[in-house]
């Protein structure tokens, strides 16, 4: 088995939503082509939504998911947190180049969001506000900061005592993306230990912004990729579906960490260790044993002297074994110095039954919209009906599964109807 192919469980889904007329979001998936990629690259997965009149958020979304992965795998001679920030800065400096060079595109921008998993360890580049998490052991953790106003606000506390930035701050204000500026800072996270059954989600701010973090994690923990996808894209469009989508979803499989079992360090690990530096206290410790031994050797004791030497050898080697003692998310010199440190919210996963209450009355009103519109409810009626049986047996897991699937077959059939009718637009 190649385990670098089929050892991770992923899927991607883009969609336009409710509202919008054109999809600004892209997305990039670059499967290691070979185990050898895969050791010194890894897998490569992305979102970008772009930003900017005449289809210029199109185009800026596009050229980072094209660019950054591309840049990122050319750049073998350097450390995997290294090469992703100098990627992403130079699809900044392309994506600038070209709104300068046509009026239509002036000031174009995209977010970008980039997940490297490598064989046992994940790197993150960031920029902008669409977002990264991670469900681990039923705790979603989020690995991304936004670089929105509300964001910034908080983390600064600049904000007055008793007011809540998110009510008083408009929420789509980012402070940071490709683009508009020939210089651009990045977020680099990482190296974060892989484990079996991690999950990782990017996502752009049209999922975020109606859904939560306890939904996200519901879903995350109850659905294969592929289902996971296409219930988040669903429930964020009968939410309203005020933005275009974009959700990919990877999933790390046992077989993965068990072809780690030989114990030797993976490319990631000892990137992330080689610029660490060593204590200066060990070289202190060095030196007082070295000027003893100086000493004895004069003194005419000659064995001690040797021995002496011995030890400040020891510490030295030490000191250069100990020296990856990085914590995950501040592996790169630039990352130590934040104030803040991944993961930026943790929320845990609860019993799906509290998620299914929470549905109930969009999946009635969904019913009566499908009624109304003379669509087929055999399939949904179904699907309601095990999910129904399932959540009786205190199968709230597979009754939720159930259920997603029931309205996931019903917006297929508004999907449908409204490729037929050619609208852009559908009221749910």
């Amino acid at each position: 088995m190649a385990i670098w192919q089929d050892s991770l469980e992923h899927a991607q889904l883009s969609d336009v939503g409710m509202r919008r007329r054109n999809n600004q979001d892209s997305f990039g998936f670059v499967l290691a082509a070979d185990d050898r990629i895969w050791k010194l690259r890894g897998h490569v997965l992305m979102v970008a939504d772009g930003m900017g009149a005449h289809a210029a958020g199109e185009l800026a979304s596009k050229i980072a998911v094209e660019t950054v992965p591309h840049l990122y795998l050319k750049l073998l001679e350097s450390p995997p947190g290294d090469a992703l920030k100098r990627a992403i800065s130079e699809t900044n400096a392309e994506v600038n180049r070209r709104g300068a060079a046509n009026p239509e595109f002036h000031k174009m921008g995209t977010t970008s969001s980039v997940l490297v998993l490598m064989p046992d360890a994940a790197w993150i580049g960031h920029v902008g506000d669409s977002r990264v998490y991670r469900l681990r052991r039923n705790q979603l953790e989020q690995l991304t900061f936004d670089h929105s106003l509300v964001w910034e606000a908080r983390r600064d506390n600049s904000w007055p005592a008793g007011l809540d930035p998110q009510q008083a701050l408009p929420k789509n204000v980012i402070t940071r993306s490709l683009g508009p500026n020939p210089d651009v800072e990045v977020d680099v996270e990482g190296p974060f230990p892989l484990e079996a059954g991690d999950t990782f989600l990017l996502c752009s701010d049209g999922l975020t912004g109606m859904l939560s973090d306890d939904e996200l994690a519901c879903i995350l923990a109850n659905h294969p990729a592929e289902e996971a996808v296409a219930a988040l894209v669903d429930l964020a469009n009968l939410r309203g579906g005020s933005d275009n989508i974009t959700v990919l979803v990877a999933r790390v499989l046992p077989a993965w960490i068990a072809k780690l079992g030989d114990g030797a360090p993976s490319p990631a690990m000892v990137a992330a260790t080689s610029n660490a530096e060593v204590h200066p206290a060990v070289w202190v410790a060095a030196g007082v044993c070295g000027l003893l031994s100086l000493g004895l050797l004069i003194a005419n004791h000659p064995l001690f002297a040797g021995l002496g030497t011995l030890v400040a050898g020891s510490i030295v080697g030490l000191g250069f074994l100990l020296r990856g003692g990085v914590r995950p998310g501040t592996a790169s010199k630039e990352s130590v110095s934040k104030t803040y440190q991944p993961p930026y919210s943790q929320t845990p996963y609860v019993d799906a039954n509290a998620f299914m209450d929470k549905l109930a009355t969009m999946v009635s009103d969904l019913r009566a919209t499908a009624t109304e519109a003379a669509l087929d409810l055999s399939a949904f009626d179904k699907l309601c009906q095990r999910a129904g049986d399932l959540r009786r047996g205190g199968q709230s897991g597979p009754a939720l599964r159930q259920l997603t699937q029931a309205i996931s077959a019903v917006m297929a059939e508004f999907r449908k109807r409204k490729r037929n009718q050619h609208d852009s637009v559908v009221d749910l």
